[in-house]
């Protein structure tokens, strides 16, 4: 019984500080101090280290539950429902400086509300985060407001293209955990034929990667996909399992493995048959042909993103 009064007092807190930050939109800086202070008193220092133990790696946390975060993002929402899109930006970029991340996912959260509403400025900051972003957590928490603003504006497609060839694991990683969100960010816009011409190409530049982050997150997109357009997914992935199965890449195959869940039965089989015996080699090259083209141009700054300027 205590437990749960203890879960209920803490979520009521969490509501009550979402509605406090309200008041302080239009002061970024006195808006990230009262953050601070609401996620201390919400911290739990068990759960941190179970944080540290999903995401190994990951950079300074306050250890509040997703539940507590969720409740304050909720109230914040609600009572800022009105408030400028220009102030919730400079909310936003000011959040993503602190160094604790529940500050910068509650950013992440602004940002799909603005990337609508204020696209240019939320997209300088999406572009930052990802650069700045060291830990899968991060990454696919961004891919949110980097799905829901691609939907909206589709000649974004062009930010994820520029990510494949990204020395960084973790912007690769962007590109799959993107496209995996977007049937779930907008139910209608994420499930139109259209997103899977645009996603299967760009997953296509990346199979083959060597990182088991992006791959992982490959497999993820993958599967979303299926739901979106089953035929061209299953064409897609029949023809990454003959590339695997002619050159023994073992990359590539796990992608498609981790994917046939997702199948009818009998394509499964088909596929899965197809890839007996071709398995992951550790230390073994990228044979992506993003890693291909990155080779090609190394030394010439491809792939490597521009500071972003500051907001104004």
């Amino acid at each position: 019984m205590t437990l749960a009064l203890g879960h209920e007092a803490r979520l009521a807190r969490a509501g009550s500080a979402g509605r406090e930050l309200a008041e302080l939109v239009g002061d970024a800086t006195s808006f990230a101090a009262r953050l601070h202070t609401a996620f201390a008193d919400l911290a739990e220092p068990e759960y941190r280290i179970g944080q540290e133990r999903v995401a190994p790696g990951i950079g300074p946390t306050h250890g509040v539950r997703l539940p507590y975060q969720a409740a304050l993002r909720r109230a914040l929402t609600k009572a800022t429902r009105d408030d400028s899109p220009a102030n919730l930006v400079l909310v936003a970029d000011r959040l993503l400086r602190e160094p604790e991340l529940e500050a910068r996912w509650l950013a992440m959260a602004i940002i799909e509300r603005t990337v609508l509403t204020d696209p240019e400025r939320s997209w300088q900051l999406i572009r930052r985060a990802a650069a700045e972003a060291d830990d899968w957590i991060t990454v696919d928490t961004l891919a949110h407001p980097a799905g829901k603003g691609i939907l909206h504006q589709p000649h974004r497609w062009e930010e994820l293209e520029q990510l494949t060839i990204s020395p960084s694991r973790w912007e690769r990683r962007l590109v799959g955990s993107t496209i995996a969100t977007m049937p779930f960010v907008d139910r209608r816009a994420g499930r139109a034929r259209e997103v899977t011409s645009k996603a299967l190409p760009l997953l296509g530049l990346l199979m083959g990667d060597h990182e088991p982050d992006v791959q992982k997150a490959l497999a993820w997109a993958y599967r979303s996909m299926a739901l979106v357009d089953l035929v061209a997914t299953i064409a897609a992935l029949d023809a990454e399992a003959m590339t695997a199965l002619e050159t023994g890449d073992g990359h590539r195959a796990w992608v498609v493995r981790d994917t046939l869940v997702k199948l009818p039965p009998d394509d499964a089989a088909r596929i899965r048959e197809r890839l007996a015996g071709i398995r992951r080699r550790a230390g073994g090259p990228s044979t992506s042909p993003a890693a291909e083209l990155a080779t090609r141009f190394a030394g010439m700054g491809l792939g490597r993103a521009m500071p972003e300027p500051p907001l104004r």
